[in-house]
């Protein structure tokens, strides 16, 4: 028999839970977020705007781009980070190349060519040559070309690549098996990354590197191989530590198979070979031929760097960076003019440097580590600015505790779930968690770690130094929002990605970027006010890195 009071129990139950079945059919001005920056939403209106053409480096609307940020660095009240300056120069080279002949594959009695842009792709980011020949290279394949002692795997052991062409799988061998006792499993590690491929293929002595393309384990098809490496591309004009490839390159699957039936064996069988951490090289018996033109133009284009001086361990720097350039303009066959806006990738972004910037300006006491603001360039022409920066850093790399990267922030609405590019790879993880957690946020690990996206922004270039790094954006379960949301929200974010598209418009809501940028905030907060040093987990291709510099983070 129910009592008066159990029946008032179930009653007020059964209210609730209508009150919450409500809540959960409203839309997000159900939930009230603070906001975090008065002016975000300018912020990003003016850095996306036509009147900024794009913001392509080295351009009216890339300079004009700098001088918005710098103005506002100033306003604030940042230090000038560059001799009393906001910009650090990068110096840019544009190479073009022209002429480029077939790729045509020799020996065993077969003289095999290949087709620039549908079967191959081939560039040189070796300066000063204006012809580049590569002529009857030898062969070799080196399976996944990966020389990684924290996995005990050295594609290269027990042979000599100096002056030869090594052909190279894309990704690395924990893709291929889904073996996560093998590298990271189906996760990407940094091995897999074609710029690491081509700058181990240089350590080695090799005079060219081809990589096989699929479009699985790339995480893209063949046409962003082939748009992106054709026409114009940009390289920093600085020397480097080890000299470049005289020829990187890419080839079709196909190509490859047929490369390989000429040598007397498959594609197939190479690769089941390649996931052995007992493979050897594989000489070919073939030899490789290509040849074209390269012609030059430098220019500079800048980063901008502001910092507010930490008040007990000015030594010691924790960093917020977003690229602020995007893909400036195009004139269409019928003479239109087309401006890439770039509003999601990277207005949003540069905002959110800014909007932090006067936000740790205006606490009562300066936090007592150093917290630097960096704008940088050039990151869609292949993290240049970043790279630079971290070649030739204003702020000792050994004692950057730690950053957080911007790049293409949530528009859509705030959520429930923080989405982590590189979830597990360092200490950082517990940072997020517990500030995740103090808004109701749980951590959701990347969808497709096997892509590699954790390689591809600017946060990559101090990992790659040894600088743990974040890499963090809203996810996809939307507050008051059902999966159909989730679903639209994904599809309109892929058509306009670098495209002209990509400009503010009626589904934006910023309460999921004030929801992230108060996020961001309180971790770097967090950290400035510690003594913690955080690190990459073991294992990981960055810990030793770091750790060799542990000294110079002894108090």
């Amino acid at each position: 028999m129910k009592t008066k009071k159990s029946i008032r129990f179930i009653q007020y139950s059964v209210f609730i839970a209508a009150v919450m079945a409500l809540l959960s059919k409203c839309g997000p001005a159900a939930y009230e977020i603070e906001t975090f920056c008065e002016k975000l939403e300018e912020y990003i209106e003016v850095l996306s705007s036509d009147e900024f053409e794009g913001r392509a480096p080295s351009t009216p609307g890339g300079r004009k781009t700098v001088e918005y940020i710098e103005s506002h660095f100033r306003r604030i009240g940042l230090e000038p980070a560059v001799n009393g300056s906001y910009r650090q120069t990068v110096p840019l080279v544009e190479i073009t190349p022209s002429n480029i002949s077939d790729l045509r594959i020799t020996g065993n009695g077969a003289d095999l060519s290949f087709r620039y842009y549908d079967e191959m792709m081939v560039n040189s980011v070796r300066l000063g040559m204006d012809d580049v020949n590569l002529s009857n290279s030898e062969m070799v394949f080196v399976g996944y070309g990966v020389n990684a002692p924290e996995y005990d795997w050295n594609d290269y052991e027990g042979v000599d690549v100096s002056g030869k062409t090594v052909v190279i799988l894309v990704n690395d061998p924990g893709y291929a098996t889904g073996d996560e006792e093998l590298f990271t499993g189906n996760a990407m590690t940094y091995y897999g990354r074609w710029t690491y491929k081509f700058e181990e293929a240089a350590r080695q002595g090799a005079e060219a590197a081809l990589i096989i393309h699929q479009s699985g384990p790339a995480g893209y098809g063949w046409n962003v191989v082939s748009t992106s490496w054709s026409g114009p591309n940009l390289e920093l004009d600085a020397e480097r530590e080890v000299t470049p490839l005289l020829v990187e390159g890419w080839i079709q699957k196909d190509v490859a198979e047929k490369i390989f039936e000429q040598a007397g064996t498959s594609l197939s069988e190479l690769s089941e070979m390649a996931i052995s951490p007992d493979f050897t090289p594989v000489p070919l018996d073939l030899t490789t031929s290509v040849s074209f033109s390269n012609s030059y133009r430098t220019s500079e284009s800048h980063n901008v760097i502001g910092y507010i001086e930490g008040s007990m361990y000015p030594e010691e720097s924790f960093v917020y960076m977003a690229h602020w350039d995007h893909l400036g303009m195009t004139e269409t066959e019928e003479g239109e003019i087309e401006i890439y806006n770039g509003a999601v990738d990277n207005a949003t972004g540069t905002a959110g440097v800014i909007c932090l910037a006067e936000r740790f300006m205006a606490l009562e006491e300066p936090p007592q580590r150093t917290i630097v603001f960096m704008a940088v360039t050039a990151e869609e022409s292949g993290l240049l600015g970043s790279r630079y920066y971290a070649e030739n850093p204003l702020f000792p790399l050994s004692t950057t505790v730690a950053g957080i990267n911007m790049d293409a922030l949530n528009v859509y609405g705030p959520t429930h779930d923080v989405s982590v590019i590189g979830y597990g790879s360092s200490d950082l993880d517990n940072y997020l968690r517990r500030h995740a957690s103090a808004q109701n946020r749980r951590l959701e690990p990347d969808e497709h770690p096997e892509r590699g996206y954790y390689y591809r922004s600017d946060h990559f270039s101090m990992a790659r130094f040894g600088v743990p790094m974040i890499y963090a954006k809203g996810g996809s379960d939307y507050i008051g929002r059902d999966e159909e949301y989730s679903q639209m929200v994904a599809e309109d974010y892929a058509k306009r990605y670098h495209m002209p598209e990509d400009v503010m418009h009626d589904l934006w809501d910023f309460e999921g970027l004030h929801q992230d940028l108060w996020l961001f905030f309180n971790i770097g907060k967090d950290l400035a006010n510690s003594n913690d040093f955080p690190n990459w987990v073991e294992g990981n291709e960055f810990r030793a890195i770091r750790d060799k510099t542990e000294a110079a983070r002894r108090r």
